[in-house]
């Protein structure tokens, strides 16, 4: 079976690894179907594109759930930490998702650089596929700057 391109901010990393923004339940399937054995969702269960019970077709469809919230405006080092915690858990392919694909682009940008070894350069270019969080002097994204530059 093919990527679900359709799924907002779609991202394909590596053979273990997808990213997309939020999911529908329809996607469920699909996340299955292409392997998928875990999902991680960075984004908070109260934002209105949130889908609900999330955790409950996941498991229906035998997909291992973790639910990290981190919220927009104060991403830290121990969100950080449980991401890695949660990733490495096992090597079983793994999607990551939140609502635009922003926030998982900056987690696996340090995951990548910092963890895994990869240049910087590739790294950047993976998450710059979904955002440049350090790039605007914007209050938004200032939180995410420093997120990105931490180490």
């Amino acid at each position: 079976m093919n990527d679900p391109d359709e799924i907002t901010a779609w991202q394909r990393i590596n053979r273990r690894t997808t990213t997309s923004g939020k999911l529908r339940a329809a996607n469920v399937q699909q996340l299955a179907d292409i392997g998928m054995r875990h999902v991680i969702n960075l984004a908070l269960d109260d934002h209105p594109e949130a889908l609900r019970e999330e955790a409950g077709l996941l498991r229906a469809a035998r997909i291992r759930y973790t639910h990290l919230p981190v919220p927009f405006d104060g991403p830290n080092d121990a969100h950080f930490e449980a991401f890695v915690a949660a990733y490495e858990a096992d090597d079983e392919p793994v999607h990551v998702h939140c609502i635009a694909n922003m926030r998982v682009s900056a987690f696996l940008y340090r995951y990548h650089r910092d963890r895994d070894g990869m240049p910087e350069a590739q790294a950047r270019t993976l998450m710059e596929q979904q955002w440049s969080p350090d790039t605007s002097d914007h209050p938004v994204t200032l939180p995410w700057a420093r997120f990105i530059a931490a180490s």
